[in-house]
């Protein structure tokens, strides 16, 4: 068995660090702050699992992903995932086409017509247009804090350390291992490293140890402070509100029930809305501001006047986050000498969390390597995989 140190506990660091505890290796976390800090993409307890991607390679992910949230789940005993079911909607969304893969990888899924989707679900308004909306039940919501904190606390049953407030400044070779070395000065040596540091990336990433070569292949990371905004039900849902991805034009909202993040009194909460990299590009999670953007504030509400008739449209809450994307949206898990790079997209990464934390332990212990598609490199030219 092996020494890993595993540099951030978000959602994937925090996934891998019990993958390889539970494998018997020797883990070490070192966080900047706190597992699931707001300055990172973790935080939370509202993040969308839908199956309905235009790219069968991620559909399938999904479908094997809930297979681990199930099994992290039963480890656990706590519900990570809520079932809401999900919508999809729009001429650019291409529900038909979105069917047509959940088909292949065996989701169950109803492609409706747009006014038998507004009967069933009165609170959306899918447009005057006519076209077709997509209803695949299985989807839900993953409490993203919650299962941070699961993971971590199994892999601290198999013996792993967890250190906070422990941000990381390098990865220095000493023969044949590795030192980790703190902002200040505190270091800790393993045989393998495993970098997953989300919006932190870019600071870090020319200071790890990569070969230049590696370096010079790596797709750029564009690192977006997204708005999201919490908006009150006219009525008591009874129940959770679906997810949805509607797309119009070049734009493209989604929602979701709020969870903890804006709870309102008496436990309730509304649905959260954003615009997908709708946000301003910043340099690294170390530019975050945390400053709603007015203009995109104005769009959103636009937006649920117009098609959310179930929500009051004001606001009572908005916050910040970070996506951290490739050109691609593709993952990237790669490395090289022991160090192992693991960046899901934090834009449509949540779902995937225990399933990546297998795939990265593996890589990172070369019992199987990732799939050709995450290697820096791999030439894909596609356009996103969303």
């Amino acid at each position: 068995m092996g020494t890993y140190v595993v540099v951030g506990a978000g959602l994937v660091g925090a996934a891998t660090a019990w993958q390889l505890a539970r494998r018997g290796h020797e883990v070490t976390v070192l966080e900047r702050r706190t597992p699931a800090n707001a300055e990172g993409s973790s935080h939370g307890s509202a993040r969308i699992l839908r199956y309905a991607y235009a790219d069968p390679f991620y559909a399938q992910m999904v479908v094997d992903a809930r297979r681990e949230w199930r099994e992290l789940e039963r480890l656990s005993g706590e519900r990570l995932v809520t079932r809401t079911g999900s919508l999809d909607a729009g001429a650019a969304r291409d529900p038909a086409a979105l069917a047509a893969v959940l088909a292949r990888v065996g989701v169950e899924h109803e492609l409706l017509g747009a006014a038998e989707a507004a009967a069933r679900w009165p609170q959306f308004r899918f447009g005057d247009g006519g076209g077709e909306v997509l209803w695949h039940p299985d989807a839900g919501v993953v409490d993203a804090e919650a299962a941070v904190s699961a993971m971590l606390r199994l892999a601290r049953a198999e013996g792993a350390r967890v250190e906070t407030g422990r941000p990381v400044a390098s990865v220095e070779r000493v023969g044949t291992r590795h030192r980790v070395v703190g902002v200040d000065g505190r270091a800790e040596e393993a045989e393998k490293v495993v970098v997953a540091a989300g919006g932190w990336l870019p600071d870090l990433l020319g200071g790890i140890g990569l070969p230049d070569s590696l370096l010079a292949a790596f797709p750029p990371l564009r690192v977006t402070q997204e708005n999201a905004y919490h908006f009150p039900y006219r009525d008591d849902p009874g129940g959770p509100w679906p997810t949805f991805i509607h797309k119009e034009s070049d734009a493209l909202v989604y929602g979701l029930p709020g969870g903890r993040d804006a709870a309102l009194p008496g436990g309730r909460s509304g649905q959260k809305v954003a615009e997908f990299n709708g946000g301003r590009p910043i340099r690294s999670a170390a530019a975050r501001t945390g400053a709603i953007d007015p203009a995109n504030r104005e769009r959103i509400v636009a937006y649920a006047r117009r098609a959310l008739p179930g929500v009051v449209p004001e606001p009572y809450a908005e916050t910040t986050c970070l996506f951290t994307n490739t050109p691609t949206e593709d993952f990237v898990v790669d490395g090289a000498g022991g160090i192992t790079v693991a960046s899901p997209c934090s834009g449509h990464g949540a779902k995937f969390a225990p399933l990546l934390g297998r795939v990265v332990a593996e890589a990172a212990s070369d019992e199987r390597p990732a799939p050709d598609r995450f290697r820096v490199g791999a030439g894909r030219t596609a356009p996103p995989a969303r």
